[in-house]
Protein backbone atom coordinates (compact mmCIF):
# COMPACT_ATOMS: atom_id res chain seq x y z
CA UNK A 1 0.00 0.00 0.00
CA UNK A 2 1.41 3.49 -0.80
CA UNK A 3 -0.87 6.66 0.50
CA UNK A 4 -3.97 5.85 -0.88
CA UNK A 5 -3.22 2.80 -3.50
CA UNK A 6 -2.59 -0.80 -3.21
CA UNK A 7 -0.74 -3.09 -5.36
CA UNK A 8 -2.66 -5.98 -7.29
CA UNK A 9 -0.92 -9.21 -8.32
CA UNK A 10 -2.28 -10.70 -11.49
CA UNK A 11 -1.55 -13.39 -14.02
CA UNK A 12 -0.65 -12.58 -17.75
CA UNK A 13 -0.21 -15.43 -20.02
CA UNK A 14 1.23 -15.33 -23.31
CA UNK A 15 1.74 -17.88 -25.78
CA UNK A 16 4.78 -19.36 -24.24
CA UNK A 17 5.07 -18.47 -20.46
CA UNK A 18 2.94 -16.64 -17.60
CA UNK A 19 4.19 -13.54 -16.70
CA UNK A 20 3.64 -12.02 -13.74
CA UNK A 21 1.66 -8.47 -13.66
CA UNK A 22 2.01 -5.75 -11.24
CA UNK A 23 -0.64 -3.03 -11.25
CA UNK A 24 -1.24 -0.03 -8.77
CA UNK A 25 -4.57 1.02 -8.25
CA UNK A 26 -5.19 4.80 -6.88
CA UNK A 27 -7.91 5.51 -4.32
CA UNK A 28 -10.52 6.97 -7.36
CA UNK A 29 -9.80 3.14 -8.91
CA UNK A 30 -6.98 4.30 -11.94
CA UNK A 31 -4.93 1.95 -12.62
CA UNK A 32 -1.48 2.02 -13.88
CA UNK A 33 0.79 -1.00 -14.51
CA UNK A 34 4.01 -0.22 -12.72
CA UNK A 35 6.05 -3.93 -13.41
CA UNK A 36 5.88 -7.24 -14.59
CA UNK A 37 8.50 -10.58 -14.05
CA UNK A 38 9.86 -13.28 -15.79
CA UNK A 39 12.81 -14.99 -15.76
CA UNK A 40 14.71 -14.36 -18.90
CA UNK A 41 18.41 -15.58 -20.54
CA UNK A 42 20.42 -15.18 -23.64
CA UNK A 43 22.72 -17.09 -24.85
CA UNK A 44 25.42 -16.21 -26.90
CA UNK A 45 27.01 -19.14 -28.93
CA UNK A 46 28.95 -17.17 -31.81
CA UNK A 47 32.00 -18.79 -31.24
CA UNK A 48 30.63 -22.17 -30.40
CA UNK A 49 28.96 -24.56 -28.08
CA UNK A 50 29.62 -27.52 -26.11
CA UNK A 51 28.60 -29.26 -22.97
CA UNK A 52 31.20 -27.90 -20.81
CA UNK A 53 30.98 -24.31 -22.41
CA UNK A 54 27.37 -23.99 -21.22
CA UNK A 55 28.10 -25.50 -17.54
CA UNK A 56 30.93 -23.46 -17.21
CA UNK A 57 28.96 -20.51 -17.98
CA UNK A 58 26.21 -21.28 -15.66
CA UNK A 59 28.48 -22.04 -13.03
CA UNK A 60 30.28 -18.39 -13.47
CA UNK A 61 26.91 -16.81 -13.34
CA UNK A 62 26.10 -17.74 -9.60
CA UNK A 63 24.87 -21.57 -10.08
CA UNK A 64 26.40 -23.50 -7.04
CA UNK A 65 29.18 -26.19 -7.45
CA UNK A 66 27.34 -28.51 -4.80
CA UNK A 67 24.40 -28.49 -6.47
CA UNK A 68 25.74 -29.24 -9.49
CA UNK A 69 28.09 -31.91 -8.30
CA UNK A 70 25.52 -33.76 -5.91
CA UNK A 71 23.30 -34.20 -8.99
CA UNK A 72 25.92 -35.71 -10.71
CA UNK A 73 26.73 -38.14 -8.11
CA UNK A 74 23.09 -38.96 -8.09
CA UNK A 75 23.01 -41.38 -11.34
CA UNK A 76 25.16 -43.79 -9.53
CA UNK A 77 27.51 -44.27 -12.15
CA UNK A 78 31.21 -44.03 -12.39
CA UNK A 79 33.35 -41.73 -9.99
CA UNK A 80 32.57 -38.03 -11.99
CA UNK A 81 34.58 -34.81 -10.77
CA UNK A 82 33.60 -31.35 -11.37
CA UNK A 83 35.92 -28.50 -10.63
CA UNK A 84 35.42 -24.44 -12.22
CA UNK A 85 38.41 -23.16 -13.35
CA UNK A 86 39.20 -19.76 -14.18
CA UNK A 87 40.90 -19.69 -17.20
CA UNK A 88 41.91 -16.70 -19.68
CA UNK A 89 40.66 -17.55 -23.70
CA UNK A 90 42.20 -15.02 -26.15
CA UNK A 91 42.81 -12.66 -23.62
CA UNK A 92 39.23 -12.52 -21.89
CA UNK A 93 38.57 -14.12 -18.30
CA UNK A 94 36.15 -17.23 -18.61
CA UNK A 95 35.61 -20.46 -16.26
CA UNK A 96 35.91 -23.78 -17.70
CA UNK A 97 33.83 -26.54 -16.16
CA UNK A 98 36.72 -29.27 -15.66
CA UNK A 99 35.11 -32.60 -16.19
CA UNK A 100 37.37 -35.77 -14.99
CA UNK A 101 35.74 -39.01 -15.36
CA UNK A 102 37.15 -42.77 -14.55
CA UNK A 103 39.52 -43.73 -16.96
CA UNK A 104 37.22 -46.47 -18.48
CA UNK A 105 33.81 -46.24 -18.77
CA UNK A 106 31.05 -48.24 -19.37
CA UNK A 107 29.07 -47.28 -23.13
CA UNK A 108 25.68 -46.70 -22.68
CA UNK A 109 22.41 -47.04 -24.81
CA UNK A 110 19.94 -44.31 -25.08
CA UNK A 111 17.35 -46.62 -23.00
CA UNK A 112 20.05 -46.83 -20.48
CA UNK A 113 20.71 -43.54 -20.23
CA UNK A 114 17.11 -42.46 -19.99
CA UNK A 115 16.92 -44.98 -17.12
CA UNK A 116 20.09 -43.07 -15.35
CA UNK A 117 17.81 -39.99 -15.12
CA UNK A 118 14.97 -41.31 -14.54
CA UNK A 119 16.39 -43.19 -11.01
CA UNK A 120 18.54 -40.27 -10.07
CA UNK A 121 17.65 -37.63 -7.15
CA UNK A 122 16.63 -35.01 -9.42
CA UNK A 123 13.88 -32.93 -10.05
CA UNK A 124 11.03 -33.19 -12.05
CA UNK A 125 12.17 -29.84 -14.11
CA UNK A 126 15.73 -31.32 -14.36
CA UNK A 127 14.52 -34.73 -15.36
CA UNK A 128 12.47 -33.39 -18.11
CA UNK A 129 14.83 -31.15 -19.51
CA UNK A 130 17.85 -34.07 -19.01
CA UNK A 131 15.20 -36.09 -20.61
CA UNK A 132 14.19 -33.88 -23.59
CA UNK A 133 17.93 -33.42 -24.54
CA UNK A 134 19.45 -37.01 -24.32
CA UNK A 135 15.64 -38.03 -26.24
CA UNK A 136 16.77 -35.34 -29.08
CA UNK A 137 20.39 -36.61 -29.18
CA UNK A 138 19.19 -40.08 -29.71
CA UNK A 139 16.52 -39.09 -32.08
CA UNK A 140 19.66 -37.09 -34.22
CA UNK A 141 22.10 -40.56 -34.01
CA UNK A 142 19.12 -42.38 -35.28
CA UNK A 143 18.29 -40.11 -38.17
CA UNK A 144 21.79 -40.19 -39.62
CA UNK A 145 23.03 -43.39 -39.16
CA UNK A 146 19.12 -44.48 -40.32
CA UNK A 147 17.81 -46.86 -37.58
CA UNK A 148 15.91 -46.58 -34.87
CA UNK A 149 16.30 -44.68 -31.39
CA UNK A 150 15.92 -47.83 -29.51
CA UNK A 151 18.75 -49.51 -31.59
CA UNK A 152 21.45 -46.54 -31.38
CA UNK A 153 24.60 -47.29 -29.33
CA UNK A 154 25.28 -43.65 -28.04
CA UNK A 155 29.28 -44.14 -28.07
CA UNK A 156 30.26 -40.49 -27.50
CA UNK A 157 26.78 -39.35 -26.22
CA UNK A 158 26.82 -42.16 -23.68
CA UNK A 159 30.19 -41.12 -22.64
CA UNK A 160 30.21 -40.03 -18.85
CA UNK A 161 31.43 -36.11 -19.82
CA UNK A 162 28.34 -35.49 -21.68
CA UNK A 163 26.36 -37.70 -18.93
CA UNK A 164 27.82 -34.80 -16.47
CA UNK A 165 27.31 -32.01 -18.93
CA UNK A 166 23.71 -32.85 -19.42
CA UNK A 167 22.70 -33.26 -15.62
CA UNK A 168 24.99 -30.65 -14.55
CA UNK A 169 23.56 -27.84 -16.47
CA UNK A 170 20.31 -29.26 -15.60
CA UNK A 171 21.24 -28.72 -12.03
CA UNK A 172 22.43 -25.31 -12.66
CA UNK A 173 19.82 -24.29 -14.54
CA UNK A 174 17.01 -24.57 -11.98
CA UNK A 175 18.99 -23.22 -9.57
CA UNK A 176 19.40 -20.12 -11.49
CA UNK A 177 14.76 -19.97 -11.95
CA UNK A 178 16.07 -21.15 -15.81
CA UNK A 179 13.78 -24.14 -15.97
CA UNK A 180 10.70 -22.54 -14.89
CA UNK A 181 7.68 -22.53 -16.90
CA UNK A 182 7.41 -19.09 -17.91
CA UNK A 183 11.36 -18.47 -17.85
CA UNK A 184 12.17 -16.96 -21.61
CA UNK A 185 15.90 -18.45 -23.13
CA UNK A 186 16.68 -16.51 -26.02
CA UNK A 187 19.60 -18.12 -28.34
CA UNK A 188 21.86 -16.40 -30.35
CA UNK A 189 23.03 -17.15 -33.77
CA UNK A 190 25.04 -20.76 -33.24
CA UNK A 191 28.95 -21.22 -34.87
CA UNK A 192 29.61 -24.98 -36.12
CA UNK A 193 32.61 -24.40 -37.65
CA UNK A 194 33.93 -26.63 -40.86
CA UNK A 195 36.77 -28.84 -41.42
CA UNK A 196 36.72 -32.25 -40.04
CA UNK A 197 36.58 -34.38 -36.74
CA UNK A 198 37.66 -37.35 -35.55
CA UNK A 199 34.98 -39.57 -33.87
CA UNK A 200 33.95 -42.67 -32.59
CA UNK A 201 32.57 -43.36 -36.37
CA UNK A 202 35.83 -42.59 -37.79
CA UNK A 203 36.29 -38.66 -39.46
CA UNK A 204 33.42 -36.72 -39.94
CA UNK A 205 32.41 -33.40 -41.73
CA UNK A 206 31.87 -30.21 -39.55
CA UNK A 207 29.42 -29.39 -38.99
CA UNK A 208 28.88 -33.26 -37.86
CA UNK A 209 25.63 -34.73 -39.23
CA UNK A 210 23.84 -35.11 -35.99
CA UNK A 211 24.91 -31.75 -35.00
CA UNK A 212 22.41 -30.53 -38.50
CA UNK A 213 19.82 -33.36 -37.45
CA UNK A 214 19.39 -31.49 -34.18
CA UNK A 215 19.11 -27.81 -35.39
CA UNK A 216 17.40 -28.24 -38.33
CA UNK A 217 14.10 -27.03 -38.82
CA UNK A 218 14.18 -25.26 -35.11
CA UNK A 219 14.68 -22.02 -36.55
CA UNK A 220 17.99 -21.80 -35.00
CA UNK A 221 20.28 -19.04 -37.18
CA UNK A 222 23.75 -20.33 -38.17
CA UNK A 223 27.03 -19.38 -39.33
CA UNK A 224 30.25 -21.71 -39.92
CA UNK A 225 32.37 -19.42 -38.08
CA UNK A 226 35.92 -21.12 -37.91
CA UNK A 227 37.52 -23.82 -39.31
CA UNK A 228 37.15 -26.36 -36.28
CA UNK A 229 33.93 -27.94 -34.73
CA UNK A 230 32.57 -25.30 -32.82
CA UNK A 231 29.75 -26.87 -31.79
CA UNK A 232 29.44 -30.56 -30.35
CA UNK A 233 25.88 -31.96 -30.60
CA UNK A 234 25.51 -32.25 -26.82
CA UNK A 235 25.78 -28.25 -27.13
CA UNK A 236 23.30 -28.13 -30.07
CA UNK A 237 20.81 -30.50 -27.69
CA UNK A 238 20.97 -28.54 -25.43
CA UNK A 239 20.80 -25.26 -26.98
CA UNK A 240 17.85 -26.54 -28.98
CA UNK A 241 15.79 -27.86 -26.08
CA UNK A 242 16.52 -24.32 -24.24
CA UNK A 243 15.49 -22.09 -26.44
CA UNK A 244 12.22 -20.65 -26.88
CA UNK A 245 13.02 -18.31 -29.39
CA UNK A 246 16.05 -17.28 -31.20
CA UNK A 247 17.81 -14.27 -32.05
CA UNK A 248 19.47 -10.99 -30.20
CA UNK A 249 19.39 -10.20 -26.98
CA UNK A 250 15.79 -9.16 -26.01
CA UNK A 251 14.90 -5.98 -23.46
CA UNK A 252 16.14 -7.55 -19.83
CA UNK A 253 17.28 -6.60 -16.59
CA UNK A 254 20.55 -8.32 -15.87
CA UNK A 255 21.27 -9.74 -12.78
CA UNK A 256 24.18 -11.64 -13.88
CA UNK A 257 26.81 -12.45 -16.74
CA UNK A 258 28.63 -15.74 -16.94
CA UNK A 259 31.18 -16.66 -19.82
CA UNK A 260 32.17 -20.22 -20.30
CA UNK A 261 35.22 -21.78 -21.78
CA UNK A 262 35.89 -24.35 -24.28
CA UNK A 263 39.00 -26.58 -23.73
CA UNK A 264 41.05 -25.10 -26.26
CA UNK A 265 42.46 -21.79 -26.20
CA UNK A 266 42.82 -21.05 -30.43
CA UNK A 267 44.99 -17.90 -30.96
CA UNK A 268 42.60 -16.78 -33.29
CA UNK A 269 38.84 -16.56 -31.01
CA UNK A 270 38.10 -16.34 -27.64
CA UNK A 271 36.68 -19.83 -27.17
CA UNK A 272 34.33 -18.91 -25.19
CA UNK A 273 30.24 -19.51 -24.40
CA UNK A 274 28.09 -16.33 -22.79
CA UNK A 275 24.82 -16.35 -20.61
CA UNK A 276 23.00 -13.14 -19.74
CA UNK A 277 20.93 -13.81 -16.66
CA UNK A 278 18.00 -11.43 -15.89
CA UNK A 279 14.33 -10.45 -15.73
CA UNK A 280 12.42 -10.33 -19.30
CA UNK A 281 11.16 -6.30 -19.64
CA UNK A 282 7.88 -7.63 -20.22
CA UNK A 283 6.16 -4.78 -19.65
CA UNK A 284 6.94 -3.40 -23.34
CA UNK A 285 5.35 -6.57 -24.72
CA UNK A 286 1.62 -6.68 -25.59
CA UNK A 287 -0.34 -9.30 -24.23
CA UNK A 288 -1.10 -10.46 -27.76
CA UNK A 289 0.61 -11.75 -30.49
CA UNK A 290 2.23 -10.57 -32.95
CA UNK A 291 2.43 -12.25 -37.15
CA UNK A 292 3.74 -11.44 -40.11
CA UNK A 293 1.56 -12.88 -42.46
CA UNK A 294 0.99 -12.48 -46.23
CA UNK A 295 -2.43 -12.55 -47.97
CA UNK A 296 -2.86 -14.80 -51.16
CA UNK A 297 -5.27 -13.63 -53.02
CA UNK A 298 -7.36 -13.69 -56.27
CA UNK A 299 -10.37 -13.01 -58.53
CA UNK A 300 -12.62 -15.25 -59.98
CA UNK A 301 -15.64 -15.06 -61.89
CA UNK A 302 -16.07 -17.55 -64.28
CA UNK A 303 -16.11 -20.60 -61.79
CA UNK A 304 -19.30 -22.26 -60.54
CA UNK A 305 -20.59 -21.02 -57.36
CA UNK A 306 -21.11 -24.52 -55.32
CA UNK A 307 -17.64 -24.93 -55.52
CA UNK A 308 -16.65 -22.08 -53.52
CA UNK A 309 -17.21 -23.87 -49.71
CA UNK A 310 -14.35 -26.75 -51.75
CA UNK A 311 -12.07 -23.86 -52.33
CA UNK A 312 -12.03 -22.46 -48.63
CA UNK A 313 -11.35 -26.01 -47.12
CA UNK A 314 -8.30 -26.69 -49.94
CA UNK A 315 -7.02 -23.85 -48.56
CA UNK A 316 -7.12 -24.04 -45.23
CA UNK A 317 -5.72 -27.87 -45.62
CA UNK A 318 -2.96 -26.04 -47.42
CA UNK A 319 -2.03 -24.37 -44.52
CA UNK A 320 -3.64 -21.07 -44.37
CA UNK A 321 -4.66 -19.78 -41.35
CA UNK A 322 -7.96 -18.29 -42.47
CA UNK A 323 -9.74 -17.62 -45.93
CA UNK A 324 -12.72 -15.46 -46.62
CA UNK A 325 -14.92 -14.57 -50.38
CA UNK A 326 -15.65 -11.02 -50.94
CA UNK A 327 -18.12 -10.11 -53.55
CA UNK A 328 -17.18 -7.93 -56.20
CA UNK A 329 -18.30 -6.41 -59.38
CA UNK A 330 -16.13 -7.25 -62.30
CA UNK A 331 -15.44 -5.35 -65.69
CA UNK A 332 -18.61 -4.87 -67.45
CA UNK A 333 -21.07 -5.34 -64.64
CA UNK A 334 -19.86 -9.02 -64.03
CA UNK A 335 -20.13 -10.28 -60.58
CA UNK A 336 -17.21 -11.85 -59.68
CA UNK A 337 -15.55 -13.32 -56.10
CA UNK A 338 -12.32 -12.60 -54.57
CA UNK A 339 -11.12 -15.07 -52.38
CA UNK A 340 -8.27 -14.09 -49.51
CA UNK A 341 -6.47 -16.59 -47.72
CA UNK A 342 -4.34 -15.42 -45.05
CA UNK A 343 -1.13 -17.68 -44.52
CA UNK A 344 2.39 -17.71 -43.04
CA UNK A 345 5.55 -17.13 -45.29
CA UNK A 346 5.86 -21.04 -45.21
CA UNK A 347 2.53 -21.39 -46.13
CA UNK A 348 2.95 -19.12 -49.84
CA UNK A 349 3.22 -21.83 -52.08
CA UNK A 350 1.11 -24.43 -51.07
CA UNK A 351 -1.80 -22.32 -50.83
CA UNK A 352 -1.19 -21.10 -54.05
CA UNK A 353 -1.22 -24.27 -55.41
CA UNK A 354 -4.35 -25.53 -53.55
CA UNK A 355 -5.89 -22.03 -55.33
CA UNK A 356 -4.67 -22.99 -58.79
CA UNK A 357 -6.23 -26.24 -57.92
CA UNK A 358 -9.82 -25.99 -56.92
CA UNK A 359 -10.60 -22.78 -58.83
CA UNK A 360 -10.37 -21.40 -61.80
CA UNK A 361 -7.71 -18.58 -61.61
CA UNK A 362 -5.01 -18.03 -63.97
CA UNK A 363 -2.70 -16.38 -60.78
CA UNK A 364 -2.66 -15.12 -57.49
CA UNK A 365 -1.48 -11.40 -55.90
CA UNK A 366 0.49 -11.50 -52.98
CA UNK A 367 0.43 -8.98 -49.90
CA UNK A 368 2.30 -8.77 -46.60
CA UNK A 369 -0.24 -7.54 -43.18
CA UNK A 370 0.60 -7.38 -39.94
CA UNK A 371 -1.55 -9.61 -37.26
CA UNK A 372 -2.09 -9.02 -34.03
CA UNK A 373 -3.84 -12.18 -32.29
CA UNK A 374 -4.86 -12.95 -28.70
CA UNK A 375 -3.51 -15.50 -27.10
CA UNK A 376 -6.61 -18.53 -26.71
CA UNK A 377 -7.44 -22.23 -25.52
CA UNK A 378 -10.11 -24.81 -25.81
CA UNK A 379 -11.50 -25.89 -23.00
CA UNK A 380 -14.69 -28.37 -22.11
CA UNK A 381 -17.73 -27.82 -20.61
CA UNK A 382 -20.58 -30.18 -19.19
CA UNK A 383 -24.20 -29.03 -19.96
CA UNK A 384 -25.98 -30.91 -18.23
CA UNK A 385 -24.19 -33.80 -18.45
CA UNK A 386 -23.44 -33.22 -22.26
CA UNK A 387 -19.48 -32.32 -23.47
CA UNK A 388 -19.51 -29.20 -25.01
CA UNK A 389 -16.42 -27.65 -26.52
CA UNK A 390 -15.58 -24.01 -25.89
CA UNK A 391 -12.87 -21.54 -27.46
CA UNK A 392 -11.81 -18.57 -25.92
CA UNK A 393 -9.81 -15.57 -26.80
CA UNK A 394 -7.84 -14.62 -23.86
CA UNK A 395 -6.41 -11.16 -22.50
CA UNK A 396 -4.22 -10.75 -19.57
CA UNK A 397 -4.83 -14.00 -19.13
CA UNK A 398 -9.08 -13.90 -18.67
CA UNK A 399 -11.37 -14.83 -21.55
CA UNK A 400 -12.83 -11.64 -23.25
CA UNK A 401 -14.44 -13.69 -26.01
CA UNK A 402 -15.87 -17.47 -26.16
CA UNK A 403 -17.30 -19.12 -28.80
CA UNK A 404 -18.62 -23.01 -28.60
CA UNK A 405 -18.26 -25.43 -31.08
CA UNK A 406 -21.62 -25.62 -33.02
CA UNK A 407 -21.52 -29.48 -33.73
CA UNK A 408 -21.24 -30.20 -30.07
CA UNK A 409 -23.78 -27.51 -29.33
CA UNK A 410 -26.60 -29.04 -31.82
CA UNK A 411 -25.93 -32.49 -30.40
CA UNK A 412 -26.23 -31.86 -27.31
CA UNK A 413 -29.26 -29.70 -27.73
CA UNK A 414 -30.91 -32.71 -30.10
CA UNK A 415 -29.96 -35.58 -27.09
CA UNK A 416 -31.79 -32.95 -24.09
CA UNK A 417 -34.34 -31.56 -26.16
CA UNK A 418 -34.05 -28.08 -25.90
CA UNK A 419 -33.15 -25.22 -28.20
CA UNK A 420 -29.40 -24.83 -29.43
CA UNK A 421 -29.11 -21.18 -28.63
CA UNK A 422 -29.55 -22.28 -24.83
CA UNK A 423 -26.52 -24.70 -25.00
CA UNK A 424 -24.56 -22.49 -27.22
CA UNK A 425 -25.63 -19.66 -24.49
CA UNK A 426 -24.90 -21.71 -21.20
CA UNK A 427 -21.50 -23.26 -22.33
CA UNK A 428 -20.34 -19.84 -23.34
CA UNK A 429 -21.08 -18.61 -19.78
CA UNK A 430 -19.82 -21.30 -18.09
CA UNK A 431 -16.80 -21.02 -20.11
CA UNK A 432 -15.95 -17.78 -19.54
CA UNK A 433 -16.65 -18.59 -15.67
CA UNK A 434 -14.14 -21.02 -15.85
CA UNK A 435 -16.41 -23.99 -14.86
CA UNK A 436 -14.40 -26.37 -17.21
CA UNK A 437 -14.72 -30.01 -16.93
CA UNK A 438 -11.14 -30.85 -18.75
CA UNK A 439 -8.02 -28.86 -18.67
CA UNK A 440 -7.50 -25.99 -21.49
CA UNK A 441 -5.40 -26.90 -24.29
CA UNK A 442 -4.12 -24.62 -26.97
CA UNK A 443 -6.05 -23.78 -29.62
CA UNK A 444 -3.46 -21.01 -31.24
CA UNK A 445 -4.56 -19.95 -35.16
Amino acid sequence: MIGGSRDVVAVRQTRARLIIVVARVDANHEVTWVAESGRCSWIDPSAGASGDMLLGALLDAGAPIDAVSSAVASLGVEPIRITPRPVRRHGLRATHADVQVHDVAQSRTQREILDLVARAGLSPAAVTFATSVFTLLGAAEARVHGTEPSEVHLHEVGALDSLADVIGCAAALESLGLLQPDCRVVVGTVALGSGSVQTAHGPLPVPVPAVLAILAGCGAPLTAGGDRELCTPTGAALLATLATEWGAMPPMRIDAVGVGAGSADPPDRANILRIVVGDDLAQETAPWRNDDLVEVECVVDDMDPRLWPSVLDAAVQAGAVDAWLTPVVMRKGRPGMTVTALVAETAIDSTARALFTHSTTLGVRLRPVARRALPRDEVIVLVDGCEVRVKRGLLDGRPVTVQAEYSDAAAAAERLGIPIRSVLDRAAAMARAGETSAPAKGAEA
